[in-house]
């Protein structure tokens, strides 16, 4: 799909793991040209970075981390903080990662409105039960990370990638326990996001399960009031 001009869209990406937020993200901002804002990119990234080369906040950030211990939402607010610039992107941003509380949501509300901004919220919609099926059916060739699925998308022979041979694992974040998990601390936390964001009337619901090209443009459709075309 060719891409379209410049625009100003501000959307924050809301679901549970694994749902495909990362795929939307990469797809909507080669289509509009926005930013991409991922706190889990920033964390990995950092890691790669030797410790002069890390920001206070970035620095912060990793001794929590490397203690195992979860990011506070302040310091995660600060990296934000650091990256202005893509909060102030010419074509807008997406954000994604974060907020996963109410609490952080409320101070990154807080932060938009500070720079006269205001972001729309979309719900990737998914029955959890379905989730867990695809994700548990996930394998990946190591080497390449190309992804098949036992049952929507299996290679030709059981545990060999059909392009180069190589073997086939399931990665640790798809092995069933460790879904149940992480869905389960993402209904405790995160899922009241969903009340807060309605309340507020930003909320756009779409149907994750949809083929690729279809989510994309019901986010693209469902928030005009954000495309005004390009921004100063």
């Amino acid at each position: 799909m060719p891409p379209v001009p410049p625009r100003l869209f501000r959307l924050v990406l809301l679901g549970a793991p694994g749902v495909g937020k990362g795929t939307q993200a990469e797809l909507l901002c080669e289509r509009l040209g926005t930013c991409h804002l991922s706190t889990g990119d920033i964390f990995r990234a950092a890691k790669c970075l030797a410790q002069d080369e890390c920001s206070p906040a970035l620095q912060d950030a990793l001794g929590y981390m490397r203690r195992g211990d979860l990011v506070p939402d302040q310091t995660v607010l600060d990296l934000l903080r650091e990256r202005t610039h893509c909060i102030r992107c010419r074509g807008g941003f997406l954000l994604d990662g974060f907020p996963r509380t109410v609490a952080q949501a409320e101070a990154f509300d807080r932060l938009l409105a500070a720079s006269g901004l205001e972001a729309k919220t979309v719900l990737f919609d998914v029955d959890p039960k379905v989730l867990t099926e695809r994700l548990t059916g996930r394998w990946t060739n190591p080497r390449t990370g190309r992804v098949y699925h036992e049952k929507f998308n299996p290679p030709k022979v059981a545990g060999i990638d059909d392009e180069d041979g190589g073997e086939l694992i399931q990665r640790p974040d798809d092995k069933e326990e460790t879904i149940k998990k992480r869905l389960a601390e993402y209904q405790e936390k995160t899922a009241p996001l969903i009340a807060f964001y309605e309340k507020k009337g930003n909320l756009v619901r779409v149907d994750a399960l949809a083929d690729i090209a279809t989510v994309t443009n019901a986010i693209v459709s469902a928030c005009p009031s954000l495309l005004h075309g390009a921004a100063a």
